[in-house]
């Protein structure tokens, strides 16, 4: 055959040969179990992604037979599972960045519980690392799960470490933060001082003096203010190991859930962007504007503003504090101190937040608010229903209450009418269930914190989350948590048997549900055909496994539009 006459058969074939690559998959993936959690929660052989999308699912024989011809990538699993990517839809990525890697990290998570001493040694020996002219900041101290119980730090206390470094340390909740008196001279915070508004305290013994506690963010403000900030660079150093130590843990999607808290909306909104720009960054971010921090007439961002890899489309505000740090808004008074009447407080009048989070509701924006006692769920569910009256489809909207741990069963009733997607911090049954049960608010109220169970038996969806930095990112020890609800601290119990949960439940409140909850199961949450390829190898299938192993799992890889990202 003549040059002449291989062209003329080029491009008879040609149509041919187009056709046959538009079948041709850029990866096929079997040899393992494939959990799809499609409606029918199917297991499936084989997936083949074209273009970053899922194109077919289902036998090996029919995937391959398909899609596969000499380009097609084979990724044989070899027994490991491939499931939909993890989510996490309540993570404060900048805030665990700095606490992780720029501040002191105190976080223990073990059941070797802190004391006195044994923080103060910690802070001692990070204050020799510090250069001049630095305040000493950190993050993590617990009351809750130090020894003795309930044991804080005060401005007595850390005078101890320094009386001429100004330190400043965040309580785990992130609702409670601890300084010495070098803080507040330099501040400018004395015992004349007043409260600041949006819910702010700054603790007062019984003589009036100030006790080196402050209560919730507004608090803060002055502080913070003083601090030298780290650089640009060290921030954005900080957030990227975040991210790529978020992915290592099999999450493919998250969140900023209070953008602006700390440096301001623009400056964080300009940092995400960035961040999320670079080449390796291994993560979808869906980013929630702190409505406090939000200024008068701000309108460079729009509700949905961004891209498939940042994009904003909720407005956060915290309604209350910290259950275990006692501030969180009660109807009944905590049980701890016994015949304590102290039952939390409210940070905001229920009109005066209602007259916040209308106009973002009627500029389109989603809206979650941090409510973890049952009067702040009462306000904001009491506030939703204004919000939605009239509206023949509530579910629309998808509001969101963060934690909703201390609660009733009129609430969760309340809360599926409204079509409220609420979020738990299931970890508060494993790290906090016994402090919780046998302390802190009994166990009747403990029994319901993160009521999987009861949304489930309404067909409701939850989601599970660790609102890291205040519990540790792992969304495979979220679904141990939510099917056997064990506390930590031995002797190990089960805090409330009723809200145990399925294994499939659960994995659906870090996939499917978490994708809903965050506006994008259309295109993530599960592996089915046209949705992006969003997936996570593991080394073992987690619906084969006992529940307390399911923590243990290894992630092998993620991959995030059907490339496999690097962490």
């Amino acid at each position: 055959m003549n040059i002449s006459s291989k062209i003329i058969l080029a491009i008879l074939l040609l149509p041919y040969s187009l056709a046959f690559s538009q079948n041709s998959a850029d990866t096929i993936f079997y040899g393992g179990p494939i959990v799809t959690v499609n409606a029918k929660n199917e297991e499936v052989e084989a997936l083949a992604i074209k273009g970053g999308k899922i194109v077919s699912v289902g036998s090996k024989a029919a995937v391959t037979k398909e899609w596969q011809d000499s380009s097609t990538k084979i990724v044989n699993l070899q027994g490991k599972t491939l499931m939909p990517g993890l989510i996490d839809p309540h993570i404060h990525t900048i805030l665990t960045a700095m606490s992780e890697y720029v501040w002191l990290d105190l976080s223990n998570f073990t059941t070797n519980y802190d004391t006195v001493e044994t923080l103060s040694k910690k802070l001692k020996s990070h204050l020799k690392t510090l250069p001049k002219g630095q305040w000493l900041v950190g993050f993590g101290v617990d009351p809750s799960r130090t020894k003795p119980f309930m044991t804080e730090l005060t401005a007595d206390v850390l005078d101890k470490v320094s009386t001429e470094v100004p330190i400043f340390i965040l309580n785990q909740s992130g609702h409670i933060a601890y300084v010495n008196h070098r803080a507040f001279q330099i501040a400018g915070v004395t015992d004349a001082t007043a409260n600041p508004p949006g819910g702010g305290i700054y603790q007062k013994n019984a003589q009036g003096k100030l006790t080196g506690i402050l209560i919730e963010g507004p608090s803060y403000a002055a502080f913070l203010e003083k601090m030298p900030p780290p650089s640009d660079a060290d921030v954005m150093k900080a957030v990227q190991k975040a991210a790529k130590m978020i992915a290592s843990r099999g999450v493919t999607t998250t969140t900023e859930i209070t953008v602006g808290a700390m440096m301001g909306v623009e400056n964080e909104v300009k940092l995400l962007k960035a961040a999320t720009a670079t080449k390796d960054w291994p993560l979808r971010l869906r980013g929630y504007l702190y409505g406090p921090a939000v200024p008068k007439g701000f309108t460079a961002i729009k509700p949905n503003d961004g891209d498939d890899r940042l994009r904003f489309i909720g407005i956060k505000f915290v309604s209350d504090g910290s259950t275990q740090g006692l501030t969180a808004a009660l109807n009944e008074a905590y049980a701890y101190p016994i015949g304590t009447k102290e039952r939390g407080n409210l940070d905001y009048k229920d009109d005066d937040i209602f007259s916040l989070i209308k106009p973002f509701y009627d500029q389109g924006w989603q809206l979650s608010i941090h409510a973890n006692g049952d009067r702040a769920i009462e306000q904001t569910l009491n506030n939703y229903a204004k919000l939605l009256a009239g509206n023949a489809k509530p579910e629309s909207r998808r509001l969101r209450i963060e934690h909703f741990t201390i609660n009733t069963p009129e609430q969760v009733k309340k809360a599926i009418k409204l079509g409220v997607v609420p979020g738990f911090t299931v970890g508060h049954v494993d790290y906090w269930g016994e402090a919780f049960h046998n302390h802190i608010v009994g166990p009747e109220r403990a029994s319901r914190i993160a009521p999987s169970a009861s949304f489930k038996k309404e067909g409701a969806r939850f989601t599970y989350h660790s609102d890291s930095p205040i519990s540790p990112v792992g969304p495979l020890r979220y679904i141990s948590e939510g099917v056997d609800r064990l506390w930590q601290k031995p002797p190990r119990k089960v805090l409330g048997p009723n809200e145990r949960v399925t294994i499939d439940d659960a994995i659906r409140a870090v996939t499917i549900n978490a994708a809903y909850q965050l506006m994008s199961d259309d295109k993530i949450g599960s592996l089915e055909i046209g949705k992006q390829a969003d997936m996570v190898i593991l080394d073992q299938n987690p619906r084969k496994s006992a529940p307390e192993k399911i923590a243990s799992i290894k992630v092998r890889e993620t991959w995030i539009d059907g490339k496999k990202q690097s962490w």
